[in-house]
């Protein structure tokens, strides 16, 4: 299978790597753009050949106060030469574009860090909006980092002046004049920049010219300044890779072409039921812009409708997918039910999110496990599968449309707001790796005298799938309980005894045909596991990576297949002496390993919105190895 992620074995863990890596955020109001430059700025690293990983970071409010620290908008990006596992731990490099955005991220940069600031913006008024009582600029309360600051605004307002634009149109082109300089700092070349405002402004080239203009007149100021150290350009060799044809890809991204291959490779065509919600609306507007595949989309006018909507695709022969965050999830539980109960083929993604309630609609965390695996009325199991990266969520897609379409089963596929927004590189699949599922409606109507049997039983315990108007094959479903075999009204306890083991031991028998839960790093029956789900994957591998370097007898375990977990599951945990389990919640995943296997699972949790440190993760190891040792020695 194709992915981005690199897997470092054992051997590659115990070297010191020659690479290096930089860590850069960019952050300003929300209204500065940083998102766009730090989305441009990734897009020339990765032209650089770097490999890279980012983390964009901004406010749920629409439009909070400018220049407060409500409003703060963030992108972080770490590139570098090396293989690079996560958006990084604290940034060597800030770029601060007002006090506010001073403010809320400086405590984030590694001590000797470098600090660049907009004087211009600390004016009194900002200042004080961002809860300075004098400027942090003058005071020293900077000194244990390295500080150059220069006023961006007037020298934006300089580089654009000939193109006439008033004042508030002239400091729009701020962030460009930024990006400029950084990508003078890293040796970056402009003109796939210059193209890309070109395309974006076609229709108004005197704004495409003053942007041109800030980007040229930012990089030039970093030519011609002559600050010296720290402020200095850096150049950072290309990353190895693998020959083929990469592209920069977010988890939305990867995500909708995931499931578009899906469809492909099940020989269906993909109904598409949605409502907006932060952060999975972005999967709504990639799908949207793929109708050349067969696509249909269709933004509902609430998420119960979005759901129905799809599931009344999948009864009518299309393959139903529908998307939402933890509130719409739970809103579309009493639909999931209707889906099991009628086990038709459904792919629910949920882009999870800081809650409960509406909770922290633009930050990240996996709160939503219980939800998932436990979350509906009654005995209602449906397999679950999570996706660790954005690259990889591509091929979670497939493996939720295999399963729905093979086992005519709703499937729960688990991202999370880091890996619907973030961003890595990602070598292009060739598809002719993937094996075909391809779907085999039921189209043999029954002998004389006999009825339709839409809940007969084939492989793997599925039901047969039967395209309403096939003729001879009139059949209904619903909700109500039913007969084996007819689906005719049963509410017999016989009958409900039989429906409900049935349903329960299809969706175990999904084991059956995922692989055995692999060792990401170290060795089995090490001394101390460390086991996580989705986007936790890059601090733990690297911790463990550390942690290997150090001697420590240490192993990473990363599971996809939630529910049901591999068959090997079970023998593999048991056979380390402790399992620290990183998560971002308050222990879901440790409470359904100590539930099905009896180990005993410790966790490690955070729930800041904000993805796990890699340092966060190494701490922890060491704490539970010492507090190992302490108990061998005292026993």
């Amino acid at each position: 299978m194709a992915t981005a992620t690199h897997l470092l074995t054992e051997k590659e863990a115990m070297a010191h790597s020659p690479g290096e890596a930089v860590v850069v955020r960019f952050a300003g109001d929300s209204g500065d753009g940083m998102q766009l430059t730090g989305g441009q700025f990734t897009l020339s690293t990765a032209l650089a050949g770097n490999d890279l990983a980012t983390f964009p970071d901004f406010p749920a409010e629409i439009r909070a106060p400018q220049g407060t620290t409500f409003g703060v908008s963030a992108f972080q990006i770490n590139f570098g030469s090396t293989a690079i596992e996560t958006a990084g731990d604290e940034p060597d490099v800030l770029i601060a574009m007002n006090p506010a955005a001073l403010k809320v991220n400086a405590d984030a940069l590694r001590e000797g860090g470098l600090i660049i600031a907009d004087e211009g913006e600390f004016t009194a008024r900002n200042l004080a909006k961002a809860g300075y009582e004098q400027s942090p600029l003058e005071d020293g309360s900077l000194s244990k980092w390295q500080v150059v600051h220069f006023n961006i605004s007037q020298l934006t307002l300089d580089a654009v002046k000939p193109f006439g634009l008033g004042n508030k149109e002239a400091l729009r082109c701020k962030n460009m004049w930024t990006l400029g300089l950084a990508l003078w700092m890293f040796d970056r070349d402009r003109q796939p920049i210059v193209d890309w405002l070109n395309a974006k402004f076609a229709k108004a080239p005197e704004l495409a010219e003053a942007n041109i203009a800030a980007l040229n007149a930012g990089h030039a100021y970093g030519e011609t300044v002559e600050m010296g150290a720290p402020f200095k350009q850096h150049h950072i060799a290309a990353a190895p890779a693998e020959p083929g044809l990469y592209r920069t890809v977010t988890g939305a991204e990867a995500l909708a072409l995931g499931l578009v291959a899906g469809c492909q490779l099940a020989g269906v065509r993909m109904f598409f039921g949605g409502y907006p919600i932060t952060p999975a609306s972005a999967l709504l507007h990639h799908l949207s812009r793929l109708k050349e595949f067969g696509i249909t989309t269709f933004q509902a006018e609430d998420e119960i409708a979005a759901i129905c909507s799809a599931i009344g695709a999948s009864y009518a022969g299309q393959l139903g997918i529908t998307s939402s965050s933890g509130p719409g999830i739970a809103l579309k539980t009493e639909a999931m039910g209707l889906a099991v109960m009628t086990e038709l083929p459904l792919v629910i993604v949920n882009s999870q999110r800081g809650g409960p309630s509406t909770g922290l609609p633009t930050k990240t965390e996996q709160s939503d496990l219980y939800q998932a695996v436990y979350g509906r009325n009654a005995d209602s199991p449906m397999p679950v599968i999570a996706a660790r990266s954005p690259a990889d969520a591509f091929d979670c897609a497939i493996e939720a449309c295999r399963i729905a379409t093979h086992y005519m089963t709703p499937v729960i596929l688990l991202t999370d707001g880091y890996i619907a927004n973030a961003a890595e590189p990602w070598r292009v699949p060739d598809m002719s790796g993937y094996n075909p599922f391809p779907v085999s409606f039921f189209e043999t109507p029954p002998a004389e005298g006999q009825g339709v049997m839409p809940y007969s039983r084939g492989d793997g315990l599925a039901r047969p799938w039967i395209r309403p108007g096939t003729p001879g094959l009139e059949h209904r479903i619903g909700g109500i309980e039913k007969q084996p075999g007819t689906g005719n009204i049963d509410y017999s306890p016989a009958a409900h005894q039989e429906m409900t083991d049935t349903r329960h031991a299809k969706v175990l028998g999904i084991a059956n045909s995922i692989p055995d839960q692999d060792v990401c790093l170290g060795r089995e029956g090490a001394r101390l596991a460390v086991v996580g789900w989705g986007s936790t994957f890059g601090p733990i591998h690297q911790a463990v990576r550390r942690a290997l370097a150090k001697g420590q007898d240490v192993a990473h375990v990363h599971i996809r297949h939630i529910w049901p977990m591999p068959k090997n599951m079970s023998v593999l945990l048991k056979g380390f002496e402790h399992i620290l389990v990183p998560e971002m919640n308050m222990g879901q995943l440790k409470t359904l390993l100590r539930d099905q296997f009896l180990v005993d699972a410790q966790s490690l949790t955070k729930v800041s919105g904000h993805p796990f440190r890699i340092a966060e993760i190494e701490a922890a190891i060491d704490a539970q190895l010492a507090a190992d040792s302490r108990a061998r020695v005292e026993g």
